[in-house]
């Protein structure tokens, strides 16, 4: 019993925060933005079946994501008028992932007979062909208003209505340990393995025998599945669907948020969810520009962290296996760099708020609070300050990063020494 606790006490671990996370943040909003969390976590793994496991960069795949929201809101709207008998609400992402994985089945037996950039062309001409669709079958899709529905249609066990933002929350919450437990389960399969082979080396896969379209067939199917399921939870979560969650821009957030957080880790997706919904959710109320945020933190994570933030934190996995105390030399190097890191890019997103502020034609006055303080944006020694700091900040970081960059190398020789003994 013991040993079985400790084996899953990871995902023991997850379900606590799960359970505990609306006990400390027990605002509405807070509810809310963690059950989108949620969401983004499943549908992030999901896109990273494609693109970590499988190899597959896909610029389309809200398309079964938003299908499954779509057919969910029909079924709501069906079961209110009582057009169908009751299904029930808490099973009805199973139902949305049976929809993406019909539409995964038929569209990825064409899509998947090709690799590479044809393949990913061609995931963005099937989004494209939705966003059309939804302007042209208004009957189904009802164009730019979308669809709403009541989550609230029948008798559930328990007295559970998911009338309340926390009842659906905990819905999230569960759907999500399970499909996280599912996908990372199907990791560690036999077809998990042989789908990173077609992702290496599909040739030497096709030599021992693999059909490697099928492989990837499958695993865009199996991905599809689990987008339907975030997309009947996404739909409801809101009551509404639209095009906006079947289109290119919810595709290019999805690989957005797995490729920061890492898509060459099971820990990525989940950690690039997390932090997008948060920026998203929290700077898209502060600045008008939290698009061009997002865009800069994921060319940096591009140029300097290829591995995501998952891929930063586990390259320190071989230090703590080792010697966890030689972490203690590091935390000197990366205070530096933090800091020096905050000053410059404080810096810089001061400047461009003031250019932001400016350049607004609803800006009220030439007055712009930033970080607390009155800035006025027609005087030019605000514009020369900020400068002077930002300019500060980047040289600081040409001095600290390259001694987190020594300091690391030591305990990489420290390291290897201690394994040539």
């Amino acid at each position: 019993m013991i040993q079985l606790l400790k084996k899953n006490s990871i995902w023991i671990l997850a379900g606590f925060v799960i359970l505990v996370l609306p006990l400390v943040f027990s605002s509405g909003f807070a509810v809310s933005l963690m059950g989108l969390m949620g969401i983004l976590i499943i549908f992030a793994l999901a896109y990273n079946m494609l693109l970590g496991q499988g190899g597959m960069l896909s610029f389309g795949h809200a398309v079964y994501f938003g299908m499954a929201g779509y057919f969910t809101i029909h079924l709501l709207n069906l079961m209110g008028e009582g057009a169908i008998g009751y299904f029930p609400v808490s099973l009805l992402p199973l139902f949305g992932g049976v929809v993406g994985l019909f539409f995964g089945v038929l569209i990825g037996f064409v899509s998947t007979r090709r690799a590479g950039t044809i393949f990913a062309l061609i995931s963005l001409g099937f989004v494209e062909m939705m966003t059309a669709m939804a302007f042209i079958l208004i009957t189904f899709f009802n164009g730019e208003e979308g669809i709403q529905a009541d989550r609230w249609v029948g008798p559930e066990p328990l007295g559970i209505t998911f009338g309340p933002g926390i009842q659906v929350y905990y819905l999230i919450g569960v759907w999500c340990l399970v499909s996280m437990i599912a996908m990372y389960a199907l990791t560690k399969t036999p077809f998990g393995r042989m789908s990173n082979a077609v992702r290496d080396n599909p040739e030497r896969a096709q030599f021992v025998g693999y059909n490697t379209q099928r492989v990837r067939w499958l695993t865009f199917s199996l991905s599809s599945f689990f987008a339907g399921l975030a997309g009947a939870l996404y739909a409801l979560h809101f009551e509404h669907i639209g095009f906006e969650a079947a289109g290119l821009e919810l595709s290019g957030e999805i690989l957005l948020a797995t490729y920061m957080g890492g898509s060459g880790h099971f820990l990525g997706p989940i950690v690039g969810a997390i932090l997008f919904t948060f920026l998203k959710g929290v700077l898209s109320d502060y600045s008008s520009a939290w698009y061009l945020y997002l865009g800069a933190v994921f060319l940096l994570t591009i140029l300097f962290a290829p591995t995501g933030i998952a891929g930063l934190i586990l390259r320190h996995e071989p230090v703590w296996k080792t010697d966890f105390r030689l972490l203690g030399k590091m935390v000197l190097p990366y205070l530096s760099a933090l800091i020096t890191l905050l000053i410059a890019a404080g810096a810089i997103i001061g400047l461009i708020e003031m250019i932001n502020h400016v350049a607004d034609e609803y800006s009220e006055g030439p007055i712009l609070s930033l970080y607390g303080i009155a800035v006025e944006t027609t005087s030019f020694i605000p514009w020369l300050a900020i400068g002077l700091v930002a300019l500060i900040g980047i040289g600081l970081c040409r001095f600290s990063f390259p001694y987190v960059t020594r300091k690391w190398d030591d305990i990489m020789d420290t390291i290897k020494k201690r394994m040539l003994r």
